[in-house]
């Protein structure tokens, strides 16, 4: 039973390990003043282009977004996302837990636009009978996989200084967004369009681990008095410091996210080879296939994934997602499987 549920079942990427092996019997400060944070920092701020970037580590996503919403927001304020965004649809209520309001919008492809920010802005213009929006939060790829090309971040970006948003970022599948096939945005870009995002490190090849950014360094004072606070600051914080050296020094991270891109993208052109359609077009490591419900069944008995969406009465979507170990002789096979069923859309 081969698990295409998530990118993350696999324990970590062998040279990360390796580090933290050679590297164990060294004494070194903590929480994070370790040569080993300072030094992947400092190979971060080159790729970003942004020296004076404020960067800090974390153990994981909904972490991330809590730490980073919950520091930047007023209690009046509230956040604005897709309502299948992570901080609404998986993160059990975080957010609202510390008292700021998450703004849904609906959309089809996981992403915001200008246009529904302007919606959501005069709805919520009665001052001060209702919360007042203050973050755009996106992520990228998205939680349906897609991925912001340059003219919409920079729409965005645009939008938001515009009318004095902040500008948030989920990373958790960055590296798959910046190598995916159809991309043409860079981490630099990024960087200067985003007030604060994060490089996920947890689902491309790292044990755990994220890298918040920000962009914007006043936005960063205090911050770490809000990692102590809310039990994010690693007495250890070494070993979150030496996966992402480990994974940036040589370029691992765009690496094991390209592998990852290009197992789901051969799964999807099989499926579209043989007439299938899709949720939401194929760009990175997740995969939305319709297929019949008997398929899935069959599909279901080997490998295990996700059914994701009834789309009628014979028909669901299901999520395939594959990861930096992803072998190709596992894809071969589940092609295989979907070839030798001879069952038509």
């Amino acid at each position: 039973m081969y698990n295409f549920k998530n990118d993350y079942a696999e324990g970590v990427h062998p040279h990360v390990l390796q580090k933290i092996i050679e590297t164990n019997d060294t004494q070194e400060l903590g929480y994070g003043e370790d040569s080993y944070s300072i030094k992947a920092k400092n190979i971060l701020r080159e790729q970003l282009q942004q020296e004076d970037a404020v960067i800090f580590f974390t153990s994981g996503g909904t972490q991330a977004n809590l730490l980073v919403i919950s520091h930047l927001l007023r209690p009046h304020e509230a956040a604005i996302s897709a309502k299948t965004g992570h901080i609404f649809a998986n993160e059990t209520g975080a957010i609202e837990a510390t008292g700021h309001r998450v703004i849904t919008v609906d959309s089809t492809d996981g992403k915001l636009y200008p246009h529904q920010l302007e919606q959501v802005l005069a709805e919520y213009s009665l001052r001060p009978h209702v919360v007042k929006p203050r973050l755009v939060y996106i992520s990228n790829s998205t939680e349906i996989g897609g991925i912001y090309s340059f003219s919409e971040l920079d729409a965005l970006h645009r939008f938001c200084l515009e009318h004095e948003l902040l500008l948030f970022m989920d990373g958790a599948r960055l590296g798959h967004a910046l190598t995916s096939p159809f991309n043409d945005l860079t981490l630099p870009q990024i960087a200067n369009r985003c007030d604060v995002f994060y490089i996920g490190g947890t689902k491309n090849g790292a044990m755990l681990g994220e890298a918040i950014v920000f962009s914007t360094p006043s936005l960063a004072i205090d911050f770490d008095y809000a990692l102590k606070q809310k039990g994010a600051l690693l007495a250890k914080g070494r070993f979150l410091g030496l996966q992402f050296l480990g994974l940036f020094e040589s370029g691992l991270y765009f690496d094991l996210a390209t592998h990852a891109n290009r197992m789901a993208l051969r799964m999807a052109q099989s499926f579209e080879e043989l007439g299938f359609s899709f949720l939401n077009p194929p760009a990175t490591n997740q995969t939305f296939p319709i297929l019949p419900n008997n398929l899935i069944h069959e599909l279901s008995k080997n490998y295990s994934f996700y059914t994701w969406k009834t789309i009628d009465a014979e028909h669901s979507a299901i999520r395939l997602i594959t990861s930096w170990a992803t072998p190709e002789e596992v894809v071969d096979q589940f092609i295989a499987a979907i070839s030798s069923k001879h069952i038509c859309p």
